[in-house]
C-alpha cells in the first residue's frame, strides 16, 4: 500500500510537533525506488541527507549508497561513481567497493578498475580471528565459553559478512579479468596476485580453480587441465577440488584411465568429497561394474544427501541392473528436490514403462510435456505408449505433434503413413512416404510404398510412373518388376513383354547367386568340421588311413544362417483391407493385383 504510506509520511512531515521526522524521507525515497520513480527517490534521499548531521555517520553512508544505486538504475554511472568514491574515502565498506568497481567496468576505465579492486580487497572486515573459536585443552571454563559462542548469532553474523565479502571479490575478479588486460588469463593472474597479498589470501586458490572452470566454459580444455594440475602439491581441500575437476574433464574425453587416477587422488585427499565419489562411481559404471558403482553413489549420498548427481546416477545404475523399484525410489526422491527437471521425470516414465504400467508412464510424460511442450522425442514416446495402450486417436495426435516439430524422424513418419493406410486413406499416406524417400533415398521400400499407395487409391497411371522411376534407380528389384508386369498387363500396355523378360533374367540371376552362396556356405561348413570337430572326436591316425563320410547339409529357408531368401511377392503395405459390402448378392471378382504366379504366356520363348 505504497500510496497510503506516502500520504501518511507526508502528514507526519507537515506536523511541526515531530522535529526529527526528517529521517522518514529515507523511507519515502525507498518507496519511490520500489515504484521505479528514480527522480523522486533521488530527491527524497538528498533531502534526508541534508537533514541528518555528520554525527550519524553510518546513516549518512547508507543514504549515499542508496543515492549511488539510484544513479546506477538511471544509467548515470559518472554520478554514481562520485557517490561511491565519497563513501570509500570516508567510510569504506565491501558493498560500496563492489559497486564502485562495477561502475568503472560499465564505463570501461581499465586503470580505475584495478584501483577499485585493490581498494575492495583492502576493506577491513572487523571480525574476530577464527582461532578464537578453537577450544584449548587447558582451561575447562574457557572451553565451555568457546563452545557457547561457537554458533551464537554474533559468530553467525561474522561468517555471513565474510562469506559476502568473498562472494563480491570472486564475482569482481571474474568480471574484470578479461577487461583489465589483453587476455583473460593475464587479467586473472593479476587478480590472483593482488588477492595473495591481501587479507583474503585463502581466496587465491579458489580464484585459480575458477580460472580453470572459466577455461572450460571457453572450451579451452588444455589450459584448464594445465591450471588444475598445478594444485597437485597444494593443501588437501584445494587438491581434492582440482583433482575432481580433472577427473571430470578426462571422463568427458573418454580417457577413463586418467579419469580414474584423478578420481582416486581426489578421494585420497578428501574421502568425504561427494563429487569425487560420484566421479569414481561414473568410471566404474562405464566399466559395467554396476554393484561397485552403486556403492560409490551411496557413499556420496551419505556424505551429502543433497548431491543430486549421485542420486540421479544411482537411479540409472539400478535401472541398468533391472532393479526397477529401487530406481523409481531414487528418481521420485530426486523429483522432490528438482521439481521441474524433465530428465528426472522422463526417467520415472521410462521405469514405469519397464514395469508395463503404461498409464503411470503416460502421466509422467505429460508432466514432461508441461515443462517442454515442443520436445518431439517425448511427443513420439507418448504416441508410442498410447498406441501400445490401444488408444489410436491419442497416439495419432501425439505422433502428429512430434512430426510437426521434427519432420525427419523416420519412426514417426512410418507410423503415420501406416495409420493412414490402416484407416484406408492411402492418398494421405503418400506425403509421409515421400518424405521418408527424401530422408533415405537409397531405401527402396519407401518408394515402393509410395507406388503402392497410388495403386490402392486408384491412380494407376501415377503408380506406373512411380514403378518405372523405381526400376530406373533399382533395376534388379524383383518386387518392382512384378508390379510393372501386372500393371502393364492390366492396362494392356506393350511394355509387358519387356518387363517380363527383365523379370525372368533378374530371377535367374538371383537363383544363381543363391546357389553359389549356398555351395560356398556348405564348403566352409565342411572345412570347419574337418578342422575343429573331427580331430576332437577321432584318432588322428585313423583319419589319415580312412575316409570320413559327412551327412548332406539340409538348410531350412527360414534359418538365420541360410543365404536364400523368399522371392515370393509381398505387398509392402500389407494385405488390402476389405471394403464394406453394399448388397446381399455375392459377386465373384478376380483380384486384379492378386498374388498368382506369372503364366508362361507372359514370358518370351
Amino acid at each position: 500500500m505504497f500510496q497510503e504510506a506516502l500520504n501518511t509520511y507526508q502528514l507526519i512531515l507537515n506536523n511541526k510537533m515531530f522535529t526529527n521526522a526528517g529521517c522518514l524521507k529515507v523511507n519515502m525515497g525507498n518507496i519511490y525506488l520500489k515504484l521505479k520513480n528514480y527522480p523522486k527517490a533521488l530527491k527524497y534521499y538528498r533531502m534526508a541527507l541534508d537533514q541528518i548531521s555528520d554525527e550519524h555517520k553510518e546513516m549518512r553512508t547508507k543514504i549515499m549508497q542508496n543515492i549511488g544505486m539510484v544513479f546506477v538504475c538511471m544509467g548515470q554511472y559518472t554520478d554514481a561513481i562520485t557517490s561511491f568514491e565519497q563513501i570509500m574515502s570516508n567510510s569504506p565498506n565491501i558493498k560500496a567497493g563492489y559497486n564502485l568497481t562495477l561502475c568503472y567496468y560499465a564505463i570501461g576505465d581499465r586503470e580505475r578498475m584495478k584501483k577499485a579492486f585493490q581498494e575492495l580487497i583492502s576493506v577491513p572486515l572487523c571480525i574476530d580471528d577464527e582461532d578464537k573459536y578453537i577450544p584449548s585443552n587447558d582451561d575447562p571454563t574457557s572451553n565451555l565459553i568457546t563452545e557457547a559462542i561457537k554458533n551464537d548469532k554474533l559468530h553467525q553474523m561474522e561468517r555471513d559478512r565474510k562469506s559476502m565479502a568473498e562472494k563480491f571479490i570472486m564475482t569482481t575478479a571474474k568480471l574484470i579479468a578479461p577487461a583489465i588486460e589483453t587476455s583473460f588469463a593475464t587479467g586473472f593472474d593479476w587478480c590472483v596476485e593482488m588477492v595473495k597479498s591481501s587479507q583474503y589470501v585463502e581466496l587465491a586458490n579458489d580464484l585459480e580453480i575458477n580460472k580453470a572452470i572459466t577455461f572450460l566454459r571457453q572450451k579451452d580444455i588444455n589450459q584448464a587441465v594445465k591450471t588444475l594440475k598445478t594444485f597437485e602439491k597444494k593443501d588437501t581441500r584445494v587438491k581434492s577440488t582440482a583433482a575432481t575437476n580433472l577427473s571430470f574433464i578426462y571422463f568427458l574425453e573418454k580417457d577413463f584411465d586418467q579419469a580414474d587416477r584423478f578420481a582416486d587422488l581426489a578421494m585420497n585427499a578428501d574421502r568425504y568429497n561427494p563429487a569425487a565419489l560420484t566421479n569414481k562411481g561414473n568410471i566404474v559404471f562405464v566399466k559395467q561394474e554396476y554393484e561397485k558403482a552403486a556403492e560409490f553413489f551411496k557413499e556420496a549420498l551419505r556424505n551429502d544427501s543433497m548431491c543430486t548427481e549421485a542420486l540421479y546416477n544411482l537411479g540409472l545404475t539400478y535401472k541398468r541392473m533391472n532393479h526397477v523399484e529401487e530406481g523409481l525410489d531414487c528418481f521420485i526422491k530426486l523429483h522432490n528436490i528438482l521439481r521441474n527437471s524433465t530428465q528426472v521425470m522422463y526417467q520415472v516414465a521410462s521405469l514405469y514403462e519397464l514395469k508395463e504400467n503404461y498409464p503411470e508412464a503416460i502421466e509422467w510424460l505429460m508432466k514432461v510435456i508441461s515443462v517442454t511442450p515442443t520436445d518431439p522425442h517425448v511427443l513420439a514416446k507418448l504416441g508410442q505408449l498410447f498406441d501400445i495402450d490401444g488408444d489410436k486417436s491419442q497416439a495419432f495426435q501425439y505422433y502428429s505433434e512430434s512430426f510437426r516439430y521434427l519432420p525427419s524422424n523416420i519412426t514417426v513418419i512410418e507410423w503415420l503413413g501406416a495409420h493412414y493406410i490402416e484407416t484406408q486413406f492411402c492418398e494421405k499416406a503418400i506425403q509421409y512416404f515421400e518424405r521418408a524417400t527424401l530422408i533415405q533415398p537409397n531405401q527402396v521400400k519407401w518408394q515402393l510404398m509410395v507406388a503402392s499407395c497410388y495403386r490402392r487409391s486408384g491412380n494407376y497411371q501415377k503408380a506406373l510412373e512411380t514403378y518405372k522411376d523405381i526400376h530406373h534407380k533399382f533395376p534388379e528389384n524383383i518386387e518392382c518388376l512384378r508390379f510393372l508386369v501386372r500393371l502393364c498387363t492390366d492396362m494392356g500396355l506393350k511394355e509387358v513383354q519387356e518387363y517380363a523378360t527383365k523379370l525372368k533374367k533378374v530371377e535367374k540371376m538371383k537363383e544363381i547367386k543363391e546357389q553359389v552362396g549356398l555351395q560356398r556356405f556348405v564348403a566352409l561348413t565342411k572345412k570347419y568340421i574337418y578342422k575343429y570337430i573331427i580331430p576332437s572326436c577321432f584318432d588322428h591316425s585313423l583319419i589319415s588311413q580312412s575316409s570320413v563320410w559327412l551327412p548332406a547339409l539340409t538348410i531350412h529357408p527360414s534359418s538365420p544362417c541360410s543365404p536364400a531368401e523368399d522371392a515370393s511377392y509381398v505387398d509392402p503395405l500389407g494385405p488390402q483391407a476389405e471394403r464394406p459390402r453394399t448388397g446381399a448378392t455375392k459377386r465373384i471378382e478376380d483380384d486384379e493385383f492378386g498374388d498368382d504366379e506369372l503364366g508362361d504366356d507372359l514370358l518370351p520363348e
